[in-house]
């Protein structure tokens, strides 16, 4: 069994930090302490910050790489690797990659490809050639037609660990801001103006025909299978309702504070996105991720688009809220989000879990991350 000490870190748990060392025996750790050892093969981190593993239950990332580009798309399996090396890199050694089921174009997201990509995450995982822990997080559109057909075949994915409820009409939650939405979609898609007005007109008439009875399936199957479920995009007290007695665990980007307010006394775990945190604003012009941290309404954060902002961001988090300490800060990319999915073998730098952790210092308030390790072997 491989045996790793460290020590001079400043080791960071959720509840305190101090200068400490970390052992660990074969992929779990096996001890963490105050204070510095003299043992001979110790590794010295030279004080720089010792952390968990990061988190990540919603990254768009590995779609980003299958398609670079509106309507460019790169070999599945290349996009696979790639986006596995810079989640890696970027200190995540948890991810849950969401893949959209109901998307808004057949030519940016098709069946076959959703198909083809499960299935070589599946494949390509399962021959120990990724570097990070992987889950399938499906993000159901549910005012597309043929949903469920989709959904039900994706549920038993041995990958697949996390649901969420999500409509994307125009009008509503997200983008009740019609001009934010008609930026959004033709700068990511290429839709002209005539095909943007057809396509706003079409979801509509979806969100009437399919969304409700489409959400019911969705939340009935979850519960069939015992996946968590989160809420994409509250906006409005009724909304956290709905999804309480759903029995859904996770608001994602609620996008008011009263939706936010109303999901953290229904004890729903807040998730905000930390590009938010690093602009200092959403790029839809909805609710600061900042300040729900300042009222303490917030519990993870997500990379969303940009897989080093989930490191940022969380640092971010204790620089500018007098109300959030470092500890506090790293539990919303590690312990919180770990618990809420059910993953509690990590999270933390506690005996007996996993030894996922990261060794990262500061330049010019930018954290740089130095080596990132998982079961006990470094994979950055």
């Amino acid at each position: 069994m491989r045996e790793i000490t460290i020590t001079n870190a400043n080791v960071v748990l959720p509840d305190q930090m101090f200068k400490g060392s970390l052992s660990v025996h074969g992929n779990r750790i096996h001890d963490v302490s105050e204070g510095l050892l003299s043992q001979s093969g110790a590794l010295d981190f030279e004080g720089d910050y010792l952390i968990p593993g990061l988190v990540e239950l919603h990254t768009d990332n590995l779609e980003r790489h299958i398609m670079p580009r509106p309507k460019s798309f790169w070999p599945v399996g290349s996009a696979v690797i790639n986006h596995d090396r810079e989640i890696a890199a970027a200190g995540i050694t948890t991810v849950f990659d969401s893949l959209s089921v109901g998307h808004i174009s057949s030519e940016s997201r098709s069946e076959s490809l959703l198909d083809d990509m499960s299935r070589q995450l599946d494949r390509i995982y399962s021959e120990g050639r990724l570097q990070v822990d992987h889950f399938l997080h499906w993000r159901c559109e549910v005012s597309c037609a043929d949903l469920m057909d989709r959904v039900h075949r994706f549920a038993d994915n041995s990958r697949t660990g996390l649901f969420s409820v999500m409509d994307h009409t125009p009008g509503q939650r997200q983008f009740v801001d019609l001009d934010a939405y008609r930026t959004y979609y033709q700068g990511k898609y290429g839709f002209t103006r005539d095909e943007l007005e057809y396509y706003m007109d079409a979801r509509r008439r979806d969100h009437e025909q399919y969304a409700a009875d489409n959400r019911k399936q969705v939340v009935k199957l979850a519960r069939e299978k015992n996946i968590p479920l989160a809420s994409h995009d509250d906006a409005k007290p009724e909304h956290i309702e709905e999804a309480v007695d759903e029995g859904i665990v996770i608001s994602e980007f609620p996008t008011t504070l009263e939706a936010a307010t109303a999901g953290h006394n229904a004890n729903l775990a807040i998730l905000m996105g930390a590009p938010n945190v690093v602009r200092g604003k959403s790029h839809s012009g909805n609710i600061s991720a900042r300040e729900l941290a300042d009222r303490k309404m917030l519990d993870i954060l997500s990379s969303d688009y940009v897989p080093f902002a989930l490191l940022y961001g969380a640092v971010l988090l204790e620089e500018n809220s007098e109300s959030m300490s470092l500890p506090e800060a790293i539990a919303t990319v590690t312990k919180n989000p770990a618990d809420r999915v059910g993953l509690t073998d990590r999270g933390e730098l506690v005996q007996g879990k996993k030894a996922d952790f990261v060794r990262f210092r500061m330049h010019d308030a930018i954290p740089s991350i130095i080596e990132v390790w998982r079961d006990g072997q470094r994979i950055a």
